[in-house]
């Protein structure tokens, strides 16, 4: 076999290889984007109970306006339905913390209580104000069954401001953050709660 032949073959079993490699990730792609959308989904939605909506509330974003609020602004919200009803709104909130911005998911039931907070996304100090990323986390489920009135407007702040919670040890400013972001939301979704919870009609 002369020399050209050989680099023939050869370059023909490369663009082969290449074209096998090609096809393989290309059908393979759905799988595993429906894959991640999955573990997505499970992280998004663990602070609703599973047996509390049938729909695909990622699925299904809503339309937000005048997401610039007090301390903090609204990425994106969803609505998590069952037969067809609202039962919950979830809420991902941008705030600044200490170091930079925290994302938090914050979810809403239908009476304008919370289900719960959960952070998606910090980079506040390692051992201090870092510890809000822990799940569960014991400091963000003290939020959980709270509303915007309860307690009123001036009970959300820390303590150490004159209102009713806690902080987190060591991370003053990421404690406040959160807090006020999480009011930010229950406003958002008082002053909102028609379009944000639909109707049967809308879904």
């Amino acid at each position: 076999m002369s020399r050209a032949s050989s680099a023939a073959i050869l370059a023909l079993l490369t663009a082969l290889g290449a074209g096998l490699t090609y096809l393989a990730q290309h059908s393979s792609a759905p799988r595993i984007a429906a894959e991640q959308r999955l573990i997505d989904s499970r992280y998004l939605l663990d602070l609703l109970p599973p047996d509390s909506y049938d729909n695909q509330p990622l699925d299904q974003p809503l339309k937000l306006d005048n997401t610039a609020l007090g301390n903090s602004k609204l990425l994106a919200g969803y609505r998590a339905t069952k037969a067809g009803r609202a039962y919950a709104v979830l809420l991902r909130s941008q705030t600044l913390g200490y170091a930079s911005t925290i994302d938090l998911l914050i979810a809403i039931d239908l009476d304008g209580r919370l289900l719960g907070v959960k952070t998606l996304k910090q980079t506040e100090t390692p051992g201090l104000g870092a510890r809000i990323a822990d799940w569960p986390n014991t400091w963000l489920a003290a939020f959980s069954g709270r509303s915007r009135t309860d307690p009123g407007d001036n009970g959300w702040a820390l303590k150490k401001d004159q209102g009713q919670f806690d902080q987190i040890a060591g991370a003053t400013i990421t404690s406040r953050a959160v807090i006020n972001a999480t009011h930010d939301a229950l406003r958002y979704f008082d002053e909102h709660r028609p379009s944000l919870l639909g109707s049967p009609s809308d879904e």
